[in-house]
């Protein structure tokens, strides 16, 4: 696998970006180490208050892409978590384990979710909420 595919990987990102409006990149840091080794950090707002921060570790295996390291945290305008994804083993007894979403008040087991599926969780919360 080559260093293009990370370009692909983070290209698709970026339109992913683009299809949001109403999110804006504070910061974005896509970092290609080697033909086997990437990393990715993003920090999105959302109507300049809700904070979705994405922190991915990333590993080609079998010629795919996969975040061997990964964080996706979504926080409110006061700093309070909202949601957060992370496959950090400190959860063994999840059926998922070690993925897993931390809410406000527990924490529950689920698959790693991409990037899409975590801004559109940030984007249905805010909906909820009424925030526009």
């Amino acid at each position: 696998m080559s260093r293009n595919s990370f370009r692909d990987y983070f290209d698709q990102i970026d339109q992913l970006l683009e299809a949001y409006p109403d999110v804006y990149v504070e910061n974005y840091n896509a970092t290609i180490l080697s033909s086997e080794r990437a990393n990715l950090k993003l920090r999105l707002r959302f109507y300049f208050q809700y904070l979705l921060s994405i922190s991915e570790a990333l590993v080609v295996v079998d010629d795919q892409i996969t975040a061997i390291d990964y964080r996706y945290h979504f926080q409110d305008g006061q700093n309070n978590l909202v949601f957060r994804y992370d496959n950090t083993p400190h959860f063994p007894n999840l059926s998922s384990f070690p993925h897993h979403k931390h809410l406000v008040d527990r924490v529950i087991a689920c698959g790693q979710p991409n990037i899409a599926m975590v801004i559109q969780d940030a984007i249905a919360f805010i909906g909820s909420n009424d925030i526009n």
